[in-house]
């Protein structure tokens, strides 16, 4: 079995229901782990995927997503957590709503001692408003490029239709089916 490493339940939920639908069965290894400051995902995904291959045995991903909006220099971006953390989202609709801005989510697997990177971005706007009470962090002020409502207003399965780690988890489970992964852990 496949383990997802994350303290985030929120995450844990949205993958664990993809991956569900797929048949790719996954455990959470519920862990925080620390993070380098880098500028960008790749980076931070795959430093943290290196340091815990001494503390979990199995094969195992991570990832890693930063919200990057224009109007402030693709700011939080890598530093999104702390910044929701800190300031919230009152906070960043008073610096940047209506904004362009994306979303980055990057996945790093660990698998036979080698290290595969998966990326997915969803582009849209900061809203002015806070909207709905669906998701977790940014999403009740992130509209998505085609979409007239936030990430916070749409159902799990809604999101998970277009989300950046959506996106990012389509590939990784296409990676895990044409190398057979799930039979070969």
């Amino acid at each position: 079995m496949l383990s997802l490493v994350t303290s985030n339940k929120h995450k844990y939920e949205e993958i664990f229901s993809y991956l569900n639908s797929k048949h790719i069965e996954i455990k959470w290894v519920q862990m925080s782990y620390e993070e380098i400051q880098a500028d960008d995902n790749e980076t931070i995904s795959i430093d943290s995927c290196k340091k815990l291959t001494n503390k979990i045995r199995q094969p195992f991903f991570l990832e890693d997503t930063g919200l990057y909006i224009a109007n402030l220099n693709g700011f939080p971006g890598p530093y999104s957590s702390y910044v929701q953390n800190t300031i919230g989202n009152e906070n960043i609709l008073k610096m940047a709503s209506d904004s362009k801005a994306y979303f980055k989510t990057v996945i790093t697997l660990y698998w036979r001692k080698n290290f595969y990177q998966f990326s997915g971005m969803l582009n849209g706007k900061i809203s002015s408003k806070i909207s709905g009470n669906l998701g977790f962090g940014y999403d009740p002020i992130f509209i998505p490029d085609n979409s007239n409502k936030t990430l916070g207003e749409m159902t799990t399965d809604e999101k998970n239709k277009i989300s950046h780690r959506f996106l990012a988890l389509k590939k990784l489970y296409g990676f895990i089916v044409e190398n057979d992964v799930k039979n070969n852990l």
